[in-house]
């Protein structure tokens, strides 16, 4: 019988034999894509002498190091710090680094990332979940370290401090000049330009403010002007040809058009992030004559103020809108236009397609005129408690979605690769130049063909960007000033303020209507067909 060996009382497991199999191609070490942001000058040579600066510094900085390249150098002209939604640059950044195009980030300093700390920690963290780290130069503080986030909240929050710290000495020197009488809004009317440090008047649309008073006082309403501005293709104030009864409502209420001014109808709150609020007595408000050249004689605008006055009255409106409803009601189901019939003494809107064509044809029945009065109080009452917060809301909603939106535009796309192609001639230009392989006239001159070339670029891409969208932003702002305007109770239904807020109401076989507002907004209300 085969005898076990002898053991010392443990068991002992054999070792085992590993065998190594050796790697057939080494891993090389992937270099770094940086990125570099930047704000630079609003003025546009300013901007473009500070960007083509900017650009050499961490082209070089950035080919210094053996481990890194240079991915793209994002950089946003003339705007504020305080909010990064408004930066569309900044965005387009935002975007690379959720894509995975970007490793990490150069900036100056925390003031020129954002002097906004919840949004600065908000990004921060962001973009560290997504492997990117921030390196702010100024601070010497590298987001990808441990103490990095704790760093940046210190320096952040001094950087908020002096955002507020600036915008009170803003504040205070706008309130200087507006007790003066020199204060000149970076924002003018429809009508006037800046020349200078001064303001003058755009005779081209001049001449548009003075048809619109002279119809107004000949008894046209500020709908009929609108559809005749419209008609005429005539340029708005925010682009487009669209002109609505609000835009001709403002244009007729603003005192500028006299030559004399009121300022600070609205203010800055003092706290971030700042919101522009309508002064209702919270703040000073400074009047001042003769600060320009006015387009309206004072008793012409006088005239007018006290005829839109008349017509704010039930009396007066129901003669000038008759049948408010008219062309305003539309099917859901077949697309008609509803029609006014009277049953019984009784006023109903009808739809066409259901009178001629039949159930069978289209289910929608007859609203009673009182309960379309009813329904739009209610929605009335409801915008002036909650408008307000809703419009805001929507504004903010609009203005992200549109920077979203464009920065798939195909157009914008290709300027970006054109932005991107150009900046690389520039850094290989550069790169010669300092090695010695290009002659200095001959490099000065491709130097400044390319910056012109980027400068016609970002140009093109500004005028891209800013002409998509802002009529739907312009409308909701036009129409949270109109709401503000009107009186906050309203007992009885008044067709001017319906034909001023409603664009058109939608209705079908349900008991919903839809009040579509006169920036788009979809607003449903429940009725009743029964007449009690």
């Amino acid at each position: 019988m085969r005898q076990s060996p002898a053991t010392n009382g443990n068991l002992v497991r054999e070792q085992k034999r590993t065998i190594v199999i050796e790697a057939a191609k080494r891993p090389e070490a992937q270099k770094l894509r940086v990125a570099a942001y930047c704000r630079v000058s609003s003025d546009s040579g300013d901007q473009l002498n500070s960007f083509m600066a900017q650009m050499h510094y961490y082209t070089a900085l950035i080919q210094s190091k053996e481990n890194w390249t240079l991915t793209d150098l994002y950089a946003d002209g003339g705007v504020t710090g305080t909010s990064a939604e408004k930066r569309p640059e900044f965005q387009r950044l935002l975007l690379d680094c959720r894509r995975g195009c970007v490793d990490k980030i150069l900036v100056k300093s925390i003031s020129r990332f954002a002097r906004n700390t919840k949004d600065c920690l908000k990004t921060v963290r962001e973009l560290k979940a997504l492997g990117v780290g921030v390196y702010f130069e100024e601070q010497n503080i590298d987001t990808a370290n441990t103490s990095g986030e704790m760093l940046t909240t210190i320096f952040a929050t001094i950087a908020e401090k002096e955002s507020i710290s600036i915008s009170e000495n803003m504040r205070w020197s706008y309130q200087r000049r507006m007790q003066s009488g020199t204060f000149i809004p970076p924002s003018l009317p429809y009508g006037y330009i800046h020349q200078g440090r001064a303001v003058a008047i755009d005779q081209k649309a001049a001449e548009i403010v003075r048809r619109v008073f002279a119809e107004y006082l000949s008894g046209h309403s500020a709908e009929q002007i609108a559809a005749g501005l419209s008609k005429d293709k005539v340029p708005c104030r925010y682009g487009g040809t669209d002109w609505n009864a609000m835009s001709v409502l403002h244009l007729l209420t603003n005192e500028k058009y006299t030559g004399d001014s009121l300022w600070q109808k609205y203010y800055t709150t003092e706290t971030l992030p700042f919101h522009c609020k309508r002064n209702r007595g919270e703040r000073e408000a400074y009047f001042a004559e003769d600060t320009h050249e006015g387009i309206i004689s004072r008793s012409d605008f006088e005239a007018v103020q006290r005829l839109a006055a008349q017509r704010g009255k039930r009396i007066a409106a129901a003669q000038h809108l008759p049948y408010p409803f008219r062309r305003k009601i539309y099917c859901g189901n077949c697309g008609t236009v509803f029609r006014r019939k009277v049953v019984r003494g009784v006023v109903y809107w009808s739809c066409m397609g259901h009178d001629k064509r039949g159930q069978e044809s289209c289910a929608t029945t007859q609203i009673p005129e009182e309960a379309l009065q009813a329904a739009f109080l209610r929605v009335y009452h409801k915008l002036k408690l909650h408008g307000e917060m809703i419009l805001q809301q929507l504004v903010r909603d609009l203005r992200s979605v549109r920077e979203h939106r464009m920065l798939w535009n195909p157009d914008v796309v290709e300027l970006n690769k054109r932005i991107c192609e150009i900046t690389d001639q520039d850094r290989m230009l550069a790169e010669m130049n300092r090695l010695g392989l290009v002659d200095p006239d001959i490099f000065i001159a491709q130097s400044n063909e390319l910056a012109w070339q980027l400068c016609t670029a970002k140009q093109e891409k500004e005028r891209i960007l800013g002409a998509g969208g802002d009529d739907a932003v312009s409308k909701t702002q036009d129409l949270l000033e109109t709401l503000e305007t009107m009186p906050e109770f309203l007992p009885d239904f008044d067709g001017e303020v319906f034909s001023e807020l409603v664009k058109r109401i939608t209705a079908d076989e349900r008991d919903i209507v839809q009040f579509h507002l006169q920036n788009g907004l979809a607003l449903s209300e429940p009725i009743e067909r029964r007449m009690r």
